[in-house]
């Protein structure tokens, strides 16, 4: 048996083994041997550890890049590779890959200053953040300061936008959720009291929905609703309204048009393992950038 193939137990029952050959030499002889199999076997674990943990990755974080992170891994050529894929949100993903419980850690925000000095980021894809309302909705069209107004309860009804006379419904997501650190940012919706920053939505008094899932299940089943998520998750049962007249669309976000956009990230902490490295290499090449492509999110090529 090779010593990289030992389990811990193997290895347990080899330094037992050892000790009872060095037994029968003398005394000296044998507590010198006995610290040199020590030293060499501790250091042989060490390293093995190592290996141990290669063939299974941990990538956990924005509930926004999971969806497209779990077909880059089903698509990852090497499936001597089992890669479980995590949608825990963006700062419980950072904090996993910081702690060192992922390898990957993935975010739909930019990374903050003490982050950014314990990770190292890398886009995978750009992702516009699209602004949805119910099909039967007759505001399909909104400025960007209209939609601020409504995120922070300055408008509270869609006959002020041009709709029928009904109560808008605000839906947004849960604290921690890069979608809507990233969107708060864009859409200038934080203040600052007392040296913290504060959500202005927070005060227009939303529905909290936790992951994009539940942002469309609010939205496509209330008529007056009003919500944002990843444009890569809109479908027919949503509209994504247009923003100053632009429709969102790769196309538009390539080209700066479109204003509500933001990075897909993933993060390791220190140099990455082999097989983290690999499959970074995957996603930033060209089968890896073609399934971003196909869907609807932005290239980095």
């Amino acid at each position: 048996m090779y010593l990289t193939e030992l389990s811990q137990t193997s290895y347990e029952d080899l330094i037992i083994d050892l000790y009872t050959d060095i037994g029968t030499k003398n005394e000296s002889e044998g507590n010198n041997m006995k610290k040199l199999v020590c030293m060499v076997l501790a250091a042989m674990m060490l390293l093995s550890g190592v290996a141990f943990a290669e063939g299974k990755l941990s990538i956990q974080g924005s509930t926004s890049v999971t969806p497209l992170m779990e077909k880059l891994v089903a698509a990852f050529p090497d499936k001597s590779v089992e890669c479980e894929v995590q949608g825990t949100g963006s700062s419980a993903g950072i904090k996993a890959a910081i702690e060192g419980t992922a390898d990957l850690g993935m975010s739909s925000r930019n990374l903050k200053e003490a982050e950014l000095a314990e990770l190292t980021p890398i886009i995978i894809a750009m992702d516009g953040i699209a602004v949805v309302v119910n099909p039967e909705n007759s505001v399909k069209s909104l400025t960007k300061e209209q939609v601020s107004q409504v995120f922070k309860g300055e408008i509270v009804n869609w006959k002020d936008l041009g709709g029928e006379d009904a109560p808008i419904v605000l839906i947004s997501r849960e604290a921690g959720s890069g979608t809507r650190d990233a969107f708060e940012e864009l859409m200038e919706l934080t203040t600052e009291k007392d040296g913290k920053k504060l959500s202005l939505v927070d005060f227009a008094y939303p529905i909290v929905a936790s992951g994009n899932g539940e942002v469309k299940q609010n939205v496509a089943t209330k008529k007056g609703a009003i919500g944002y998520l990843s444009l890569g998750s809109v479908d027919d049962t949503l509209v994504a309204a247009k923003i100053d007249d632009v429709e969102a669309t790769p196309e538009n976000i390539k080209n700066n048009t479109y204003a509500i956009a933001r990075p897909f990230i993933v993060v390791t902490k220190g140099a990455p393992r082999a097989d983290v490295q690999a499959l970074i290499d995957f996603i930033l090449g060209a089968e890896g950038q073609q399934i971003v492509a196909d869907n609807h999110y932005i290239t980095m090529g």
